[in-house]
């Protein structure tokens, strides 16, 4: 009998914009992850000038950190972030709002994080709205 693979932790969420863009995030993160958004999201540079991003973290279970670093020396070398206006973060851990405003300072886009109940700010504050998802 083979082993079930686990669910992927991160699941894109439609928006009703094209060049809003979200994503739900349960569980750990590991580098493959991680290389898999950026992918995601240098395909909506080559489409989109600037965008704006939300993320929804609803079970936070740990990041591969070495991994995370790695990527995100990556980020910055291809100049990714000028691409972004807005990044709302929404929910997770309680220390993740001390971090976003501790590095804030370093950023050129507008970065905020939002309480778990605060999820129809940070789609108002990103104008954008989640897509009615098809039956």
């Amino acid at each position: 009998m083979g082993m079930m693979a686990s669910p992927t932790p991160i699941r894109r969420v439609d928006t009703d914009r094209e060049d809003a863009f979200a994503f739900d995030i349960a569980g750990h993160i590991t580098a493959s992850n991680v290389e898999n958004i950026y992918g995601l999201l240098e395909g909506a540079y080559s489409l989109h000038d600037k965008i704006d991003i939300l993320v929804r973290i609803t079970s936070y279970e740990g990041v591969d950190w070495d991994a995370a670093m790695k990527d995100f020396r990556l980020l910055g070398k291809t100049h990714a972030l000028k691409h972004i206006r807005r990044y709302a973060v929404v929910g997770g851990p309680g220390w993740m709002g001390v971090v976003i405003a501790v590095f804030k300072p370093f950023f050129r886009i507008e970065i905020k994080h939002f309480g778990a109940a605060q999820e129809t700010e940070a789609w108002a504050w990103i104008g954008a709205s989640e897509a009615a998802r098809k039956a």
